[in-house]
């Protein structure tokens, strides 16, 4: 009689610690999850917050680099004959009259442009395709570029878009040249070839890589 009452006991005792054995695991488990969970949610709102910052930061960029002025087809000649007139800099001839403010733009804009390629006038181009030629620069005619600081970028869009004009609403943005109707506006007696490049400029002006649009072949230097 004594050894079933101690025999039971024994399994009694074998029941309580398996089942104690059982809730530590059951413990552990959720320990294990309830971490788990946590970091997700910590990864996330990491994230989260990443993201929100790059959209706050673009947002600014795009909102310094909104274009001020609204333009139409009329001022078109208004736009050639203050570019025809402009003044040297310096004592060198110039395409743009450029004041004491924006010369820190415009060279900041040839230091940056003009060591890969000829730099163009701002106003062949309208506004909006500087702004987004200074924001996209991750796509810039194929080639991967560096993301320009938010000083240097706003000093260029400031002499980038006091000259050059924005296009009307709801025209398409030119990338090209020989897409845009300033270019044309600029060259009313001039043939342009088609399609219009860079290279191009250099026929008519050999000190273009100089960013010096004034000068002329003699073919145009004295032409009517």
């Amino acid at each position: 009689m004594g050894r079933k009452v101690r025999s039971t006991q024994r399994q009694q005792l074998r029941k309580e610690v398996a089942k104690g054995g059982k809730r530590k695991r059951s413990l552990f488990t959720l320990f294990l999850l309830l971490l788990v969970w946590s970091l997700i949610l910590g990864w996330g709102l990491a994230q989260a917050r990443d993201v929100s910052s790059q959209s706050s930061v673009k947002s600014e960029q795009r909102s310094s680099l909104k274009v001020e002025t609204l333009v139409d087809s009329n001022n078109l000649t208004a736009f050639q004959s203050d570019i025809s007139q402009a003044p040297t800099n310096n004592g060198q001839a110039t395409t743009d009259p450029v004041s004491g403010r924006l010369q820190l733009g415009q060279q900041l804009y040839l230091d940056n442009c003009a060591t890969c390629h000829l730099a163009l006038p701002p106003g062949v181009l309208p506004s909006e395709t500087w702004q987004n030629l200074l924001q996209e620069t991750q796509q810039h005619y194929g080639t991967k570029l560096p993301r320009i600081i938010t000083p240097t970028l706003l000093l260029m869009w400031d002499y980038l878009r006091t000259y050059s004009r924005p296009q009307l609403e709801k025209e398409a943005v030119p990338y090209r040249v020989t897409e845009s109707r300033y270019l044309k506006a600029l060259h009313p007696r001039v043939n342009l070839p088609q399609p219009t490049t860079l290279s191009s400029c250099l026929t008519c002006h050999p000190g273009a890589e100089k960013y010096n649009f004034r000068s002329l072949t003699a073919e145009w230097e004295n032409s009517p």
